[in-house]
């Protein structure tokens, strides 16, 4: 996952810079991370390059990180806790938008600087880092019409319902292809999880016969490759455009091989 190397590590720096008058009045800055889920190999990686940089880097702070475990009222609990124990900074990304957002604006109320990752919340905060999904999702959108000369029917992949990428990213790919021939012929969201992608091609293989599927835009790379196995284990792979986000090493060994087409960063 280090090619969006941008969160994984900068941002715990960052948020620690926020507080760094408060360390000459105590000994610790505190922060808290809440992380939406830990269910994918980025979400790992996100919590794992910032822990580490913190030890290697920061010995004035301390750093408490949490897991939503996909729910974002798991996780609206965790940040009520994090703000109980009296934390410096807020860091998060969260789950779903409308859900964290009146928690954070809890924080924001409070004094506490928030640093929000990957997913935004629908209130300004101190701080955010990640993507330009928008126009990511508009770049694949692009591509895919000029693969397929601007008609055919697509297979679209969504990640998690209501979080701010996977909007973002659904609505620039439907900017890019509006006008064109090509058709969104079947949706579902997969919360951005290579087995239920999966799960979802298949269904579609069963649906829909050699011929009828023409592309599959998927909001990341893990779910690319759920669909580009599906795809494999039916034989049709050869007949369909597969494109990804994220930029993943493996979603690259893949391009290399010839069996996904592309990965937006």
């Amino acid at each position: 996952m280090d090619k969006r190397s941008f969160l994984k590590g900068a941002i715990v720096g960052g948020a620690a810079l926020l507080m760094a008058n408060t360390a000459l009045a105590q000994d610790k800055i505190v922060i808290g991370f809440s992380q939406g889920t830990m269910n994918h190999p980025w979400r790992v990686a996100m919590v794992e390059g910032n822990q580490k940089y913190a030890e290697e880097n920061l010995p004035n702070v301390e750093l408490i990180v949490t897991d939503g475990q996909n729910s974002s009222e798991k996780q609206v609990t965790d940040v009520e806790t994090l703000l109980a124990r009296g934390i410096d900074v807020l860091m998060i990304s969260p789950l779903t938008s409308d859900a964290l957002t009146p928690v954070v604006l809890d924080a924001m109320d409070a004094g506490i600087p928030v640093v929000t990752m990957d997913r935004k919340v629908n209130v300004p905060v101190t701080v955010h880092v990640g993507a330009e999904n928008r126009p990511i999702g508009e770049s694949a959108g692009e591509f895919i019409s000029e693969k397929l000369g601007g008609k055919g029917a697509v297979i679209e992949i969504q990640g998690t319902a209501g979080a701010s990428a996977t909007v973002d990213r659904h609505d620039g790919f439907m900017d890019a292809i509006k006008g064109s021939d090509l058709e969104v012929v079947a949706s579902q969201h997969a919360d951005y999880l290579r087995e239920n992608a999966l799960k979802f091609m298949e269904d579609q293989l069963q649906r829909f016969g050699p011929g009828e599927i023409h592309a599959v835009y998927a909001h990341n790379d893990e779910m690319a490759l759920g669909a580009v196995q599906a795809l494999e284990a039916a034989d049709r792979l050869d007949e369909v455009v597969v494109v990804g986000i994220d930029g993943q090493n493996s979603a690259f060994e893949a391009i290399k091989e010839g069996r996904l087409d592309a990965s937006f960063v």
